[in-house]
């Protein structure tokens, strides 16, 4: 068997992954992992507030276009080689055992980031795959020979690949980005997905830690829904239905600069449920101060901030309410509507929209259709997620899928 070289450009998720299983299954591979940065796997270390929501269940997927925005076709051609149920044998497979929550997301039984950081570095050692940390990429060039040349931002340069994986997580226009370019391979300009909201609100501000489980999140006039806990933050809005509207409407609330009206839903419900609630409280309490008694699932704090969003004295009685707060009140609880003036990065996983077309790569195995043997990974291309455990599946199924294509390539 021959012994081809194989440089990985980024030491994240997907990097280490496929470097580890380009090595396990071809022994005598000289496999790199480049890492710009001097902690490799450090984005892993801090996933899921360090516990490492690794995958997903995929229970609560239909469809899944729920989870991927971005690349859903291609994930679901990908699951066939390696999807969640994989990933839960490989790392069990490499000491790390995981557990489902009810809620879908599948952490570590040690709840800690870090062992599987550490199961992935173990693994590459001990494989003798090499890492060079403080080593930035900057540029791809496909020599005469059909070998590849990777330039680092030192000005030092490495010769002779006979293949490159790209898995630098998500993107930003730099030197690397404008390199592929200049190889043909096309590029989705990267925007931000997974972040908080910025609201310019004095009285919201008053409710800073106040949430809700179940709200609905929209943009009015588009389709655009995220559903799940919301939490009011010191800027603004955050939580689940926050993260997953701004990866559902990445690119609209980009073209729109990050400002936007946004209607939230506080309670989850359709306009005659949240009618039918009130009316079924008032029913039982025709007596009593609408600031007294509220509907399930909110805090007094926020209920009182929703009937003064109502223009509702809390003094009014239920059996004063009348028809017109009473209309008030369900539009208040079903549609508020606030003005979005900025975004708010997600520092724990921050992923980009954008990245590699998915026009540009072999659907089968992420290799580049006009460069040959030149492959792509994780965030590096077009495919992200919401949050939940679906952009680590993404590096493990891509990084796998990479891999395997590799191995065939080189050993035939």
């Amino acid at each position: 068997m021959k012994s081809p070289k194989i440089a990985i450009i980024g030491g994240g998720a997907s990097g280490f992954f496929c470097a580890a299983n380009v090595k396990q299954m071809m022994p005598k591979a000289d496999v790199t992992v480049f890492e710009s940065g001097i902690q490799p796997l450090r984005k892993l270390g801090m996933t899921g507030g360090g516990r490492c929501n690794i995958t997903n269940t995929f229970a609560a997927v239909d469809d899944l276009r729920m989870a991927y925005p971005r690349g859903h076709n291609l994930m679901k051609k990908l699951f066939h080689e390696f999807d969640h149920e994989d990933t839960f044998e490989w790392f069990a497979g490499h000491g790390v055992e995981l557990y489902a929550q009810d809620d879908g997301r599948v952490f570590p039984v040690s709840e800690s980031a870090q062992m599987v950081c550490s199961a992935l570095l173990c693994t590459v050692s001990g494989l003798g795959v090499w890492l060079m940390t403080g080593h930035k990429a900057v540029g791809i060039k496909k020599m005469e020979d059909g070998k590849f040349s990777v330039i680092f931002s030192d000005g030092e340069f490495e010769d002779g690949f006979d293949a490159v994986v790209v898995a630098t997580g998500g993107w930003s226009k730099d030197r690397l980005y404008e390199s592929l370019e200049t190889l043909g391979i096309e590029l989705v300009p990267p925007v931000p997905s997974l972040f908080s909201l910025k609201v310019k609100s004095n009285t919201l501000t008053s409710l800073m830690g106040a949430s809700v489980e179940s709200a609905i999140v929209g943009i009015p006039g588009q389709k655009f829904r995220g559903d799940g806990g919301l939490i009011v933050t010191h800027f603004g809005f955050s939580g689940p239905s926050v993260l997953k509207l701004s990866s559902y409407a990445a690119r609209f609330l980009a073209d729109n600069n990050y400002k936007c009206d946004i209607l939230i839903n506080w309670l989850g419900k359709t306009d005659e449920e949240v009618r039918n609630e009130i009316l079924g409280i008032a029913n039982v309490n025709p007596l009593k101060s609408t600031a007294t008694v509220h509907p399930k699932g909110l805090t007094q704090r926020l209920w009182e901030f929703l009937l003064s969003r109502a223009e509702i004295d809390p003094s009014t009685k239920y059996c004063e309410l009348g028809k017109k707060n009473l209309n008030k009140l369900t539009s208040t609880l079903s549609a508020d509507l606030y003005h979005v003036s900025g975004r708010g990065q997600y520092k724990d996983e921050f992923v980009t929209c954008g990245g590699v077309s998915l026009d540009c790569v072999n659907s089968k195995t992420l290799e580049s259709k006009v460069v040959k043997n030149l492959y792509f990974t994780g965030e590096a291309l077009d495919v992200d997620a919401i949050t939940g455990g679906f952009n680590l599946q993404n590096c493990w199924t891509t990084g796998m899928v990479v891999a395997k294509a590799i191995v065939k390539e080189q050993t035939n």
